[in-house]
């Protein structure tokens, strides 16, 4: 029946594919129009179907100095940088946090900036804040049982004395008492205290295990918003499933811990010396050289007061790191620890400690942790960038899987696979966004649907005997997703998204886009071209939607106006369908007719199979889609006869409709 209505009204079908209609014509699966509040000016203008074909030009945000129409940085590219000096306490008992920091803030704007704002990222914890009032409870981002956190006793002192701050739910504002100008820097001191989360928003938690607690403590600490050349200070609240858009900066960290503890976190340890005993330093001195696990502290040794130095109840260990977007730390008395060395990886390529810290509740799966975490990164570093920090290092906790600088969190105790899906994802993020910096509350996509494109192509360097049938991006997942109501454009805010939605939006739906556009549509070699280039150019810096599509285009030499707006801010769907084959054993060819049933348009793969048995392959790209819904092509036969033509056979492509995919047998 549909079949005949395209035949019959196929001027109208056209028009509704190609969006040429004001009213009427809706797609059977109802696009739900992007908030105006959520997003800018030129996405809306972009999606504007009313007057555009899906082939028409994207109004992108006016290149400019700052960025290029290449997608590039410009020469008037600036960013600003925040530098900090903390001093934190943990109180294992009373689960409490004590910090004091020294902010310098680098103002490279050319901008004088009459206040800052910090993001207080602890108050979503706060049983009236607006993430605990808007996220529903038993999501994995609420502030579950209600607990009663936040910061306390914030307090922020500058040169001249205690300076003012408003605090609105998850920002603060600092007035200051004199402009900050353009070039210029300034310090000033936070201090804070706050009770931890048992579980908070599976960001930071505490787990007690047999031997004590595992602390696993994230944005902690008091930071400097961005401000930036796109939307001034970026000042979204933190809801819980936006995560976070910081400035890099270096981080100076002493964390004074109870003395039966094992620290790891962002950056190097300063004073293993220390911190640690005799046997433990030539242990970690064995493991800088080693491609073979040491184990640091053993299972057997947790407990034992003679694995700890002689020290006072309390211990402060040091840690430095340079260049990076954050800084987390993971304390516990029931760490095992153990670590080896990945070559030809690190800064200058001179080598990244990789490292796992774990309770014995997560042996004997977490034996394979470090072998698992040096695979990923090592796959990484030959594929796309090499990864640029001295450590890395793998934490169980009770967080289920989140990541920071050099350190993620995975709770995954029991299963192979869970264990190195999660930690290949959580390490992958430090591709994206730890050192391709986004904007992770407005654009999630840009660093975890990257992420899950990069891990698809990772978890064969664990499994290699193991076929990938692309997994949560896979293109017949993502087509039944894809039918299902209240659809969202994947350009949609983060915390904006349908709960429970943002792992097929951001993460799944976007990773299955770049598979097409790298196997499908570009090729391996075309596209990894543009994406080397897209990381190499936008490394420590904070790119816009707008420059990777222009760069991913210039790196690539194609438009690819079409997929950006099919894919990314539209949530049409892909129907093809082949209809006749008519054949002419005189000329030795068939006329094969196909059509386009949905608004998203895609290359077409058609696999001829002949009643002798042998298979032909025709494949035509998607600028037929330019003139029509309906587009015929000849094959040539040799004079044998057709038993079937099927569309895509490989099922690469999320066609919502397999009934009209093949023709004949």
């Amino acid at each position: 029946m549909r079949l005949k209505m395209v035949y019959s009204f196929g001027s109208l079908a056209l028009f509704c594919t190609m969006g040429l209609l004001l009213t009427g014509c809706a797609s059977s699966h109802a696009t739900e129009k992007p908030s105006t509040k959520a997003d800018s000016d030129w996405f809306r203008s972009a999606t504007n179907r009313s007057t555009q074909t899906i082939f028409s030009p994207i109004d992108l945000p006016t290149a400019n100095e700052q960025r290029l129409a290449s997608g590039v940085p410009g020469p008037a590219y600036w960013q600003q940088r925040a530098d900090y000096s903390i001093d934190v306490t943990l109180d294992a008992d009373d689960e409490t946090i004590t910090g004091r920091e020294t902010i310098t803030y680098t103002n490279n704007s050319p901008h004088d900036l009459d206040y800052l704002w910090l993001n207080l990222e602890q108050n979503l914890f706060k049983t009236d804040s607006q993430g605990a009032r808007s996220v529903p409870q038993g999501t994995r981002f609420a502030n579950r049982s209600a607990f009663e956190g936040g910061y306390n006793d914030l307090i922020v002192t500058g040169s001249q004395g205690e300076l003012p701050i408003s605090v609105y739910d998850t920002l603060g504002r600092i007035d200051l008492p004199e402009p900050l100008l353009s070039g210029q820097k300034m310090q000033f001191d936070v201090s804070w205290t706050f009770q931890i989360p048992k579980y908070g928003a599976d960001r930071l938690a505490i787990e007690e295990v047999e031997q004590g607690k595992v602390f696993e403590i994230a944005q902690w600490f008091p930071n400097l918003c961005v401000y930036d050349d796109t939307h001034g200070w970026n000042t979204l609240d933190y809801l819980g499933q936006g995560e976070f858009y910081t400035n890099f900066g270096d981080y100076d960290v002493r964390i004074t811990v109870p003395g039966n503890h094992i620290v790891v976190a962002t950056g190097t340890l300063q004073n293993p010396e220390a911190v640690l005993t005799e046997t433990q330093l030539q242990r970690l001195t064995e493991a800088h050289s080693s491609d073979e696990t040491v184990v640091i502290r053993s299972a057997d040794e947790v407990g034992d007061p003679a694995t700890r130095p002689e020290a006072d109840e309390l211990l402060t260990w040091q840690f430095k790191a340079h260049d990076v977007r954050t800084f987390a730390f993971s304390s516990s008395d029931a760490f095992i620890w153990d670590a080896a060395f990945l070559p030809d990886s690190g800064p200058d390529h001179t080598g990244t400690l990789v490292q796992s810290a774990y309770p014995k509740e997560a042996l004997p799966l977490w034996e394979q942790s470090t072998q698992m975490l040096k695979t990923a990164i090592k796959g990484y570093n030959q594929r796309w960038f090499t990864y640029p920090y001295p450590s890395a290092i793998n934490v169980n906790g009770k967080v289920g899987g989140m990541e920071y600088p050099m350190i993620i969190y995975c709770r995954a105790r029991k299963d192979e696979h869970r264990l190195y899906g999660v930690t290949t994802h959580e390490i992958g993020h430090n591709w994206f966004p730890m050192v391709v910096s986004n904007d992770e509350r407005r654009h999630a996509w840009m660093d975890e649907g990257f992420n899950t494109f990069i891990n698809h192509y990772s978890r064969a360097d664990w499994f290699p005997d193991e076929e990938n049938s692309g997994g949560r991006a896979g293109a017949r997942r993502i087509a039944s997703r894809m039918v299902r109501p209240n659809q969202q454009p994947i350009m949609t805010y983060a915390d904006r998204v349908h709960p429970r939605s943002l792992g097929f939006l951001a993460y799944a739906k976007t990773a299955a886009g770049l598979i097409m556009l790298r196997e499908q549509i570009l090729g391996e070699e075309r596209f990894d071209a543009a994406f080397r280039a897209y990381i190499k150019q936008w490394a420590f810096k904070n790119p816009q939607p707008a420059d990777f599509f222009r760069s991913m285009e210039d790196g690539a030499g194609v438009d690819l106006a079409w997929f950006w707006r099919g894919w990314f801010m539209e949530t049409s769907t892909l129907d093809q369908a082949v209809t006749s084959v008519t054949q002419n054993e005189e000329k030795g060819t068939a006329l094969v007719t196909i059509f386009n049933l949905g608004e998203l348009v895609m290359p077409v793969v058609l696999e001829v199979r002949y009643a002798d048995g042998t298979r032909q392959r025709k494949t035509l790209p998607v600028q037929i889609w330019a003139y029509s819904t309906k587009w015929s092509t000849s094959i040539s036969t040799d004079g044998k006869a057709i038993a079937s033509i099927t569309i895509d056979p490989d099922k690469a492509f999320p066609d919502v409709d397999l009934s009209n995919n093949v023709w004949g047998e």
